[in-house]
């Protein structure tokens, strides 16, 4: 008989999933990649690109770890031993991106603090990298930013607080705290910025469709990119999580809810943030397109200018919006951190709080590199690496393995079928087994044959031991890993979990 922790409800699960889908990149990448892409057009390769490899790849993490009840290491080494390598690489992966993505949560807070008095001022790039960051050139440590370590510390508290709790007590009741407070938070946010004077022209540049992407290979790849990134998918998230669901649980059903849940929030943030793009392009006099950016220049130095011209409360709305960052950084840091914990935990067999001491205190140690001067140049090189090295490759892996080598689309869709009330077909099959293949290869591809990161910021000696060391240590550690014996009666599916009827 097995005691793993389930989850309480099925809303539980459903929204810590979706919590861990909706992250910082829903905010601050989206509707940038959306803007670039077409505009409005880009939402035909998009929905094509969730419904073709998204969803798909989600119903089989979900199948896979609720079929086999175990982390991503127990889950490869319960399909064949010879894999388990694989579920390690994933949580190594985690492990990596859950060491600097902390950091930006950690920075999220203090522009929580920042916005009561508008405490970056009016150059708010310098604000960020002189005053706040102070960053260093890149390969410098420079001590530590004084600004980052107490935010940084509270991050820490709250996420192993509420991984000490437990799969129910802990990520079940902070996701049900959490995700509605982030939509509220952001729904206020977005209506506001909807009255701005500039949100039509701001909805418009967004909306506006450009036809004459649609044809173009770039923009079906950002799509795809854009999906399987925003997912949560092949770094092990998706398989612990599902290793928690009781027995008699609707796989497929939940797949598209969270797939659908966490593009309404995207599409939702596109609306916010053009709407607020629209109105600082208006108070500046200048196009749209000029003042367009994602990422960390989109929260961090364009969103305080904007705050800025707020013609009213602008530290309340401050407030709200990196508060925001906030909640949406802690649902996703949650979960990446609960994949090795549970992966150490099962490897181990050690109790729970063991594993996160382990686990999560490591982490957290490994996080202080980042929130050094020099930290920011190291997270942006390890950032891009991991990604684009580490989860599209293991993604790619990840199918190769489950489709073409071990051939277990079959057995999968039976399972998933038999309990669930949407039924896979051939379309399930086909997707997986052609269309997202071939997508992710040449997503590697693309970037192989792509000039080397930076435009020349970096030095190659830079890049090759905080990006390209960091992509190949998380693959050494999992094969490294999966050298370790398991305990028997671990590596065993128990019968009585099993579904067979």
């Amino acid at each position: 008989m097995e005691n793993r922790p389930e989850w309480g409800t099925r809303a539980g699960f459903i929204l810590a999933a979706v919590g861990s889908a909706i992250g910082l990149g829903n905010i601050w990448r989206f509707p940038g990649v959306a803007y670039e892409n077409g505009g409005g057009s880009f939402f035909i390769p998009y929905l094509f690109a969730l419904l073709t490899a998204g969803i798909p790849l989600l119903v089989m993490e979900f199948t896979l770890g609720h079929k086999y009840r175990g982390s991503a290491p127990l889950t490869y080494a319960r399909l064949s031993k010879k894999f388990e390598w694989l579920g390690w690489w994933q949580v190594a992966i985690a492990f990596v991106i859950s060491t600097y993505y902390s950091v930006i949560i950690a920075w999220a807070i203090s522009y929580s603090a920042f916005s009561f008095n508008l405490s970056w001022g009016d150059d708010t790039e310098g604000f960020l990298f002189k005053d706040y960051l102070q960053a260093a050139a890149p390969g410098e440590l420079g001590g530590f930013a004084p600004g980052v370590l107490l935010p940084l510390l509270i991050v820490w508290i709250v996420t192993l607080a509420v991984l000490f709790a437990g799969v129910k007590k802990g990520i079940e009741r902070a996701n049900k705290i959490f995700i509605p407070t982030l939509v509220v938070l952001f729904l206020i946010i977005v209506i506001r910025a909807l009255t701005l004077e500039g949100a039509a022209q701001g909805l418009e540049a967004f909306f506006k469709p450009n036809w004459d992407t649609i044809f173009s290979g770039k923009v079906w790849i950002a799509a795809y990119g854009q999906i399987f990134f925003s997912l949560s998918i092949a770094f092990a998230i998706m398989v612990t999580y599902s290793s928690y669901l009781p027995k008699k649980s609707d796989i497929t059903n939940n797949a598209f809810i969270t797939g659908f849940g966490n593009s309404a929030f995207e599409l939702l943030a596109g609306i916010g943030v053009f709407s607020a793009l629209g109105f600082m392009a208006m108070q500046q006099g200048v196009p749209v397109n000029e003042v367009v950016t994602k990422g960390i220049g989109l929260a961090f130095v364009v969103f305080p200018q904007i705050i800025n011209e707020f013609p009213a409360f602008n530290g309340f709305f401050g407030f709200l919006f990196f508060a925001s960052l906030t909640l949406a950084g802690l649902t996703s840091l949650i979960s990446i951190v609960e994949t090795f914990v549970a992966g150490v935990q099962d490897k181990f067999n050690i109790s729970r709080t063991k594993a996160v001491l382990a686990g999560g205190g490591v982490s957290a140690v490994i996080s202080l590199l980042f929130a050094t001067r020099g930290g920011i140049n190291f997270l942006d090189v390890a950032d891009e690496f991991i990604n684009s090295f580490g989860v599209t490759l293991a993604g790619f892996v990840e199918v190769i393995v489950v489709v073409w080598v071990l051939r277990q689309l079959t057995d999968l869709q039976k399972h998933a079928n038999q309990i669930s009330d949407i039924q896979l077909g051939s379309w399930w099959k086909i997707c997986l087994g052609v269309v997202t293949p071939i997508v992710l290869g040449y997503m590697m591809f693309d970037k192989l044959r792509a000039e080397p990161y930076g435009d020349g910021a970096y030095t190659s000696d830079f890049l090759l031991y905080s990006g390209w060391l960091v992509a190949a240590g998380a693959l050494l550690a999992g094969i490294l890993f999966s050298f370790i014996t398991w305990k028997k009666e671990t590596a065993q599916l128990p019968i009585d979990k099993e579904v067979s009827r």
